[in-house]
């Protein structure tokens, strides 16, 4: 049986009673029950049955790879799907809650209360997905793993590029050539190629800012493989690095080792984030680190579980997470360092390759 059966049959737990469907249209989940990626499909889930719905131009591509539905050619999805709906007696949509706008929810009420059909849009379907998700198969672990060697492969060429006079910009076109010619199909999201003072930013965006001796330049970078995604941050030193600068990043390296040493099964999400958040502030930077210390990842970029100091979300065996401390002195200059792990019963298995201790360039 495969994953994406065995996906939808769990799914079909959720249904107690046959005249009740569950309707998933967001691409990423749709993707995951069926197997077939960018498809603008929907996925409508009945207690012993599954139809993919998608329009011509993907209707061929669907038939040869999607075994876990019944692949449906459709013209008008809420048409269809109601169609589907009474010839199964179906009285009870739920839809999913986090991946539905207002007006798209308004639509569907509309459409399928005059036909008697209840539309619920409470988060059962979106936790039961995201919770499915969380733990990842042998072959999406694959999937982030290439992503990650691309990832790696591409910003070992482009740190050739780092040098004074070069601006930020310039590094995050060459790099996403570099990404694409690996083999990604894509970034993971906007890459963050940045430098001297915009390196305080967490989430600084490269521009016609240049690169000078002495500075720091952050990379947080990641690929697309197949729809997954990988999720690194390395900082590096240009030409020189002053004792002040050498300091801050040993601290954020120093936080990121112990909170890595944490990880394994059955620990909660937000030990891992006190041990990082804990030396940062017994060094006396605990205000100049105020994001969580890492995120899930898959699918989507940012994910469950999230590795914050509130979340007691429990980690499980083959979950992936990064670790991400960071110092950032305001108008100054930061340090962040991120790898993505996978977790294991004992410990964890690092995706990332790449040295950590900090390299001039």
């Amino acid at each position: 049986m495969s994953d994406f059966v065995k996906r939808i049959n769990k799914l079909q737990n959720l249904i107690k009673e046959n005249n009740s469907a569950l309707l998933i249209t967001d691409e990423n989940n749709v993707y995951y029950l069926s197997g077939v990626l960018k498809s603008e499909g929907k996925v409508l889930i009945l207690k012993d049955k599954a139809y993919l719905l998608v329009d011509f131009r993907y209707i061929e591509i669907s038939k040869k790879i999607c075994k876990s539905c019944e692949v449906a050619e459709s013209d008008n999805f809420i048409e269809d799907i109601k169609s589907i709906c009474k010839k199964h007696n179906i009285n009870t949509l739920y839809l999913e809650s986090e991946n539905i706008t207002l007006s798209r929810y308004n639509v569907l009420l509309k459409n399928f209360n005059s036909i008697g059909i209840s539309i619920i849009s409470d988060d059962t379907l979106s936790k039961a997905v995201s919770n499915l998700r969380l733990i990842k198969s042998e072959e999406e672990i694959d999937y982030i793993n290439e992503a990650q060697r691309i990832t790696e492969k591409a910003y070992s060429e482009v740190l050739n590029y780092i040098k004074p006079g070069e601006s930020e910009i310039n590094i995050s076109i060459e790099l996403e050539r570099l990404l694409k010619k690996e083999g990604a199909s894509g970034v993971s999201f906007d890459l963050i190629t940045i430098t001297g003072k915009n390196t305080s930013l967490p989430h600084g965006v490269p521009g016609d800012n240049v690169i000078k001796e002495g500075d720091f330049f952050t990379f947080d970078i990641g690929s697309l493989y197949n729809g997954y995604h990988s999720d690194m941050t390395r900082t590096i030193a240009v030409k020189r690095c002053d004792e002040y600068k050498k300091e801050i990043y040993n601290i954020v390296l120093n936080a990121q080792t112990l909170a890595l040493s944490k990880v394994k099964a059955g620990v909660k999400a937000c030990e891992i984030d006190k041990t990082a958040r804990d030396i940062i502030k017994n060094e006396g930077y605990g205000k100049n680190f105020g994001h969580s210390t890492g995120h899930g990842v898959g699918l989507d970029i940012h994910e469950l579980p999230f590795v914050s100091l509130k979340n007691e979300a429990i980690l499980s065996e083959n979950m992936v997470i990064t670790v991400e401390p960071g110092i950032y002195i305001e108008n100054e200059f930061g340090v962040r360092i991120e790898d993505m792990v996978l977790v294991k019963e004992n410990g964890y298995k690092n995706f990332a390759e790449l040295p950590k201790e900090l390299i001039i360039v």
